[in-house]
């Protein structure tokens, strides 16, 4: 199973996002493990992101792919890359495709329409109140001249609202419109889509060019690897993002 992003459906432009299902690795990374930074082999992981990848018109040696630090550098892309900490990465060059690694993170795809490029985020809590987007977004007006009016943006599936849980420890970083506080279970709860979408909404991205997956890892965690519903015994799935 991959998930397209039907925003993206009229552009020249390759978008998806992986599940758990359709790869090789055994439990507890059953079974589209794309991630090495867990403890599934590396020949299982290469297997499978040959069949993500390829199963998308996509060959391995076109791919960007960097360590992410849960920080808010953007990395400019202009050639297949396998390097550097960055959780954010953009380019307008062809045949490059972006890629984040997410298991309960929030993946972030765009793509000016007008100027052909595209930027391929992870934003997890820290890189979310980092404002990872709008430093996204700034880079991309900076070096492509992107505008908010131009942009297809898809929030795709990560862990949801009623099941982020946090202490105030976290939760103070967050505004009030973003989060709640449960009485019985005396934690915030805080909804990292909702965030990233103001932070794409006050870049002047219009919120019908806004698509939200409802996909929660936590709550279909039989479809998705979650870091948190696993208590970090999983896999880790793929988002990429990039222009034929």
């Amino acid at each position: 199973m991959i998930i397209r992003p039907k925003i993206f459906n009229d552009y020249n432009i390759i978008a998806a996002q992986s599940t758990r299902l359709g790869g090789i690795s055994p439990a507890p990374f059953a079974s589209m493990n794309l991630g090495l930074s867990v403890n599934d082999t590396k020949e299982n992981v290469l297997q499978n992101r040959k069949l993500f990848f390829e199963g998308l018109g996509i060959k391995l040696d076109q791919l960007a792919i960097s360590k992410q630090v849960h920080g808010n550098d953007v990395q400019i892309i202009t050639e297949p890359i396998m390097e550097g900490d960055f959780d954010a990465k953009i380019t307008k060059k062809r045949n490059i495709f972006l890629v984040i690694s997410i298991a309960d993170c929030t993946p972030i795809l765009i793509y000016d329409t007008k100027n052909n490029a595209v930027a391929a985020i992870h934003a997890g809590w820290k890189g979310t109140i980092g404002k990872i987007v709008s430093h996204t977004l700034l880079k991309m007006k900076n070096n492509y001249g992107t505008v908010g009016v131009d942009c297809k943006a898809y929030i795709g599936a990560c862990i949801g609202y009623d099941n982020f849980e946090v202490g105030e420890d976290v939760a103070q970083h967050f505004d009030a419109a973003f989060k709640r506080f449960d009485t019985t279970k005396q934690k915030y709860f805080v909804d990292l889509k909702a965030v990233n979408k103001q932070q794409l909404i006050d870049f002047g991205i219009k919120p019908e060019n806004i698509e939200i997956s409802n996909y929660c890892t936590v709550q279909n965690n039989d479809l998705f690897f979650s870091h948190r519903k696993e208590k970090g015994m999983t896999g880790r799935m793929m988002a990429v993002i990039g222009i034929k």
